[in-house]
């Protein structure tokens, strides 16, 4: 007799002597099933799984909604919230499917659950890469390009609008198997659906190198914004350092873009972005590697699903751990280290050349406020920064 099936991270069924031939399942009619011990010992991961991911991102959403005026009006956080919305959706659409097809698992074989559980991987899958590379996007705006940033308005209601078209736009691409462009079937675990992305035929072929493509695509964009950004915050720097007199402006914008609430903007990206990517990578390396090499790597396509899983419920405890008041004790903790290390280090006449005074903790403002709030910038937006004896005559003899 068989040992029995049993149930991997995602609640999926795994047989320990299944054969695979042409992409079928052959089972062995003298298999037995788990008892009802089993059965509640395995379940309780999946269900685990589903109680963190919802609870967690209720509780970012909550975090988010609490936060003060200035910081919900913002584009960024927009997209965050829309994000962790996006996450919660997915937690409570997606993972009873799974719990129940591990109940009966005879719930996945009908056709049009099977068509339903594909379109929500597909469509949280590519979803969450879209929300992510717009608020990789928002932040290269507002720190290389702020003048355009001000002038198109971003703002909360441009981030839903563009949350909005990002929400319609994916729900119809993700359609497309529905309509007959691909056809979605049950995977050999027989515990979830997806495309057919083994398919030789034209269409499934191509809306497989699409979905593939698309998904590359805002990775690479996510990967190349946020190394502008970080890259364009390290030459200000640079320069602040090395030219502090001659170039006051470049560090009085260092100064702002150092304040705690963008500071924290920047770091809550990063650690996103790293989470979705990594999560999302896998599955979208899976989707070109079955339409590419015709190969029937299952587990590796299983491994793939399984640490897109995990996304969703990761996700929320960055902007939770990532909290207002606890990253506002962490840099000042950080800044007053830094200060007392460089009035040990550096000469008294050069202390306050250096290290110029911090943003008061009070500041709230958006980094565009701080810029862009001074009598000669909002009366007319000069073309260039002055320099030398330029900045002087510029400011009244007062750089």
């Amino acid at each position: 007799m068989r040992e029995p099936r049993r149930m991997d991270v995602m609640g999926v069924f795994l047989s320990e002597n299944t054969n695979l031939t042409n992409g079928f399942i052959q089972i062995n009619r003298t298999q037995t099933y788990p008892s009802k011990a089993d059965n509640s010992k395995a379940i309780a991961l999946p269900v685990l799984m589903f109680v963190g991911g919802a609870l967690g991102n209720i509780i970012a959403i909550v975090v988010l909604s609490i936060s003060r005026q200035e910081r919900k009006s913002s584009a960024f956080y927009t997209l965050v919230c829309g994000l962790a919305v996006t996450d919660l959706l997915g937690t409570c659409l997606a993972s009873p499917l799974t719990i129940a097809n591990y109940l009966d698992e005879h719930i996945l074989k009908d056709d049009h659950l099977c068509a339903f559980q594909s379109f929500l991987l597909l469509f949280f899958g590519v979803a969450g890469l879209s929300i992510i590379c717009a608020m990789s996007a928002e932040r290269f705006m507002a720190i290389c390009c702020p003048y355009t940033y001000r002038r198109w308005r971003v703002g909360r209601r441009f981030a839903q609008t563009f949350l909005f078209s990002i929400y319609v736009s994916n729900i119809v691409f993700c359609c497309l198997p529905m309509m007959g462009m691909a056809r979605s079937e049950l995977q050999p675990s027989l515990t979830w659906c997806f495309i057919e992305w083994r398919k030789q035929d034209p269409l499934p072929a191509a809306y497989s190198f699409l979905y593939g493509t698309a998904s590359l695509l805002l990775i690479l964009a996510t990967i190349v914004f946020n190394v502008a950004v970080c890259g364009t915050l390290l030459v200000m720097r640079k320069r602040t350092v090395q030219r502090p007199v001659t170039r006051a402006s470049v560090r009085e914008r260092w100064v702002a873009l150092s304040s705690a609430a963008e500071t924290q903007m920047i770091a809550v990206l990063v650690l996103t972005s790293a989470v979705v990517l990594a999560c999302s990578a896998p599955l979208v390396a899976r989707v070109f590697a079955n339409q590419i090499m015709h190969q029937d790597y299952y587990q590796a396509d299983l491994t793939a699903i399984r640490i897109a899983s995990v996304n969703p419920i990761l996700d929320p405890w960055i902007y939770i751990l990532l909290r207002r008041s606890l990253f506002k004790r962490i840099l000042g903790s950080s800044r007053r280290a830094r200060q007392s290390y460089s009035k040990r280090n550096s000469p008294p006449s050069t202390q306050a050349l250096f290290y110029p005074c911090p943003v008061p903790e009070t500041s709230n403002s958006h980094v565009l406020t701080q810029l862009l709030c001074n009598a000669n910038v909002i009366t007319q937006p000069p073309a260039y920064i002055p320099y030398g004896p330029e900045a002087r005559q510029h400011t009244g003899g007062n750089s």
